[in-house]
């Protein structure tokens, strides 16, 4: 038989904020580049009513959290990650990430996502508070949503419905599968050119079917609409430069109102391109190593910097790896500091610029008056593997829990060999 630990379910979430809220003392991060000392913070009904000195005269209100020297943070955002959408790889049951069909833009992740996942409440012991839920697998994968780590089911964590289409965009080149007996070189992707037609085919399909009035509803075209009026943005999956021009030139050329490149590692060759046709980037992870032999060694750790440095809007994500390791995404950003970008403006790569770039800016990503009181305060440098030590986290002002399964392992085997002395 199991251990009951195994089978214990996300914590149960916060309750309303039910009283205002002060914060003082706290040196305040406030993602948008800017740093306020000894700082005074206060929210009511979840939404942020103060931001400023502590030494301003004003009255505080509700209860007074005194957080001399600590800090506080805007909830770090993970974007273009499975998060809630499998809990085990090796257990098909808990395996809800992909479906069957390569080009399936109306497959919602949303409606899959399980709010009590034990690895989506893993990450808020790190300041992630907010994710982008997204399918993977096949060429366009299906529909993302924004969800905050803090809720009773799908409909409660909702952010933003449907933000965006998620398009993998195929490789010119492909290294041989060694395990089938092929050349492991990278050599050219004879079926290159076959994949982008199907795409451009599929993408010109869907224009002519919203420029008509359909007898029979293709949900699939209807899905792309968003793309073509603005309201969905497309996420493209590219790390070469010529893939990134192909698969941008492709969308804009379809009508495709919003792109942003996932991944673009070669895109710090192309901010001029980028610049030109208003695409972001959500970049790959820092803690990765180079690609290519005659790459800078410390090209992974400093490609945010030249982007931004370029006038790119870039954020961070964790693309590529288990679900598990987007915990990691706030060292990520300090790997970035380590290489010419200042603190505030690393943190910026998984706050205000995700924000902005996800499209909920207006309510999240960064600490400012009439914003979701979305934020966390930590002992130290929240980018710091040895500082992140959160005391407090607050999701639309609701006090949140810290306490994880893997928290009460950590303090069961503390207790055991502390027993052993």
């Amino acid at each position: 038989m199991l251990h009951w630990q195994f089978n214990i379910a996300q914590q149960t979430p916060g309750a309303p904020q039910s009283e205002p809220i002060s914060i003082e003392g706290v040196i305040a991060h406030l993602g948008n580049g800017e740093v306020i000392e000894n700082a005074l913070l206060m929210f009511n009904e979840g939404k942020l009513t103060f931001v400023g000195s502590a030494n301003n005269k004003i009255a505080r209100q509700g209860r007074i959290i005194n957080a001399q020297g600590k800090h506080v943070y805007p909830g770090f955002i993970a974007p273009a990650k499975s998060l809630g959408l499998i809990e085990i790889n090796a257990v098909r049951a808990t395996n809800d990430q992909d479906e069957i069909g390569d080009l399936i833009p109306h497959v919602r992740s949303l409606i899959a996502y399980n709010a009590e996942s034990q690895v989506v409440e893993s990450m808020r012991p790190n300041g992630v508070l907010i994710g982008q839920t997204t399918p993977l697998g096949g060429i366009i994968s299906g529909t993302s949503s924004i969800v905050q780590f803090d809720a009773w089911n799908w409909e409660d964590a909702a952010i933003k419905i449907d933000d965006g289409i998620h398009l993998h965009w195929p490789d010119s080149f492909r290294r041989g599968r060694w395990w089938m007996g092929e050349d492991p070189a990278y050599k050219p992707n004879k079926n290159y050119q076959g994949v982008v037609d199907r795409i451009k085919t599929f993408m010109a399909n869907s224009t002519a079917y919203g420029q008509v009035d359909p007898q029979e509803e293709n949900p699939a075209f209807a899905a792309m609409q968003g793309l073509f009026d603005g309201s969905k943005k497309l996420y493209i999956y590219a790390d070469p430069e010529r893939e990134i021009i192909d698969a941008i030139s492709t969308a804009k050329g379809a009508g495709v109102k919003h792109v942003v490149i996932v991944g673009g590692y070669e895109s710090h060759k192309i901010t001029d391109f980028l610049k030109q046709h208003d695409v972001a980037v959500l970049v790959r992870r820092s803690h990765s190593l180079p690609a290519r032999e005659d790459d800078d060694y410390d090209l992974p750790y400093k490609l945010p910097k030249l982007l931004m440095d370029a006038g790119v809007l870039v954020a961070l994500q964790n693309e590529g790896t288990s679900n598990f390791q987007t915990r990691n995404l706030p060292f990520y950003a300090g790997q970035v500091v380590n290489h010419g970008l200042n603190k505030e403006a690393a943190l910026q790569l998984i706050t205000g610029n995700t924000a902005k770039i996800l499209g909920i800016d207006s309510s999240y990503g960064t600490i400012e008056v009439g914003k979701s009181a979305t934020l966390f305060i930590s002992e130290g440098d929240a980018l710091d593997m040895q500082g992140n030590s959160l005391t407090n986290a607050f999701i639309d002002g609701r006090e949140i829990s810290l306490e994880t399964y893997q928290t009460a392992l950590w303090k069961r085997y503390a207790e055991k060999y502390e027993a052993q002395k």
